[in-house]
């Protein structure tokens, strides 16, 4: 699997640390607390990640 790259923090994060990361690689999208970076990243494949974004945008979750 090729590495994640591009780690971007949520613009919703303040400065109080309570931040998670999302990067992506060509086969998957990687997420992680900014706390405990070396502690753990969920994967998901690119296709399931882009299946939570849009149901997001849609407000399928209350």
């Amino acid at each position: 699997m090729a590495p994640i790259m591009n780690w971007r923090k949520s613009s919703y994060s303040g400065e109080e640390g309570n931040c998670v990361e999302v990067g992506a690689s060509s086969e998957a999208v990687g997420v992680r607390d900014t706390k405990d970076r070396d502690g753990g990243t969920l994967m998901f494949p690119t296709a399931a990640w882009g299946g939570f974004l849009r149901s997001l945008k849609a407000e399928r979750f209350g």
